[in-house]
């Protein structure tokens, strides 16, 4: 369910950079990539492989509409269709405005991780940030059908395995861990219209919230009182730093059209993928072809400026990987390099330089020849 506003999405994907909007972009949805569903502000192929069967600290939000199994009885299936579909909508575009990954829709309610795929310093602000929004948004929402909606939010901050689970034909990537468990359980806690926070979540933002009143909670499946921090949704609309939006303003560049081609399927797992190495192959043995069999022809100098023009891509997609592994929005994990990707690597680089050299040769050669 992908309904964010236009305006508000990233121009490029926030992960590998890759274009998602633009004329340009209908190169990239030809190669299957385009924006995830479950955040628009990044591509397909970073959307579940950042941190891939990984653990690692998330901020887990569960938002439920309150009583709404009473007003279903009132309501219809027909109504309540619309008015669930709306609420999940409009929480949609609210989260991901602030970073969120959605998780999945349980019924009426929604579970979104926060700090992946893209990592975020202050991802449990963000959270309490998305979730008074939220509450505040479903004001308008209320004014629309006719009703008195309210949702509860429970927000948890911890580590958790990241990855997909399922069968091999229907995988499902999700987060396992307490803090998804402790996120719940607050949710269920948190009265209409309130957000109940766990105690890790709020200590990393106290100073900002100072209206949350601590208290000790018993929570089903844990054996001791748990401290949370109650806080009324107010429509807090601070924003949050480093928002998706701010990615709209972004300068596309040929740069990102070079690597989001020939870059892997997973931008970020495998930063070399098997076009580059195609790419460095095929620029290597068509120079030869080049220089012996089209050593006469008219298309041999097109040939020679195209092979060179690919052996110039395939080093600045080298040079991009190395970027990427550099930047802090990628784990600390993905920064060593497998031996395959070292292999590929040392390849394309090898064999894009050697073209580089026998080019260059071939020019001075033909220089002094005339």
């Amino acid at each position: 369910m992908n309904t964010v506003a236009s305006s508000r999405l990233a121009a490029q994907c926030s992960v590998c950079g890759t274009l998602l909007s633009g004329a340009m972009s209908v190169v990239f949805r030809a190669f299957g990539i385009k924006r995830s569903p479950r955040n628009p502000n990044i591509c397909t192929r970073c959307s579940t492989h950042v941190e891939e069967g990984r653990l690692v600290e998330i901020t887990v939000l569960f938002a439920d509409l309150s009583s709404f199994t009473e007003l279903t009885q009132d309501l219809g299936p027909e109504k309540t269709h619309e008015v669930v579909d709306a609420f999940l909508r409009m929480a949609t575009d609210v989260l991901v405005k602030h970073g969120a990954f959605i998780d999945k829709y349980i019924g009426d309610a929604v579970m979104a991780l926060f700090n992946v795929p893209i990592r975020y310093e202050d991802h449990a602000r963000r959270a309490i940030v998305a979730a008074g929004e939220l509450e505040s948004a479903l004001q308008s929402l209320s004014a629309r059908f006719g009703l008195s909606l309210q949702a509860s939010v429970g927000i948890a901050t911890g580590y958790a395995r990241v990855g997909r689970l399922g069968s091999e034909d229907n995988k499902d990537y999700t987060a396992i861990g307490d803090v998804v468990n402790l996120a719940a359980r607050l949710q269920g806690k948190a009265g209409s219209g309130e957000i109940l926070i766990g105690a890790e979540s709020y200590a990393k933002h106290a100073a900002e919230f100072p209206e949350a009143t601590s208290e000790q909670v018993r929570l089903k499946g844990f054996r001791e009182p748990v401290t949370a921090y109650r806080l009324r949704g107010k429509g807090d609309h601070r924003p949050a730093d480093e928002a998706p939006e701010t990615a709209t303003r972004e300068r596309t560049s040929i740069g990102a059209i070079i690597f989001g081609i020939l870059g892997a399927p997973c931008a970020i797992a495998t930063l070399i993928g098997p076009l580059a190495v195609a790419f460095g192959a095929g620029g290597l043995f068509g120079l030869g072809a080049a220089l012996v069999f089209l050593d006469q022809s008219v298309v041999r100098v097109p040939i020679l400026v195209l092979i060179t023009l690919a052996a110039l891509a395939n080093l600045y997609t080298v040079w991009h990987a190395r970027k990427l592994r550099a930047e802090a929005k990628v784990g600390d994990h993905l920064k060593m390099m497998t031996m395959l990707e070292k292999r590929r690597t040392l390849f394309v680089l090898s064999a894009s330089l050697v073209t580089l050299g026998i080019v260059a040769f071939e020019i001075v050669a033909h220089i002094r020849m005339h």
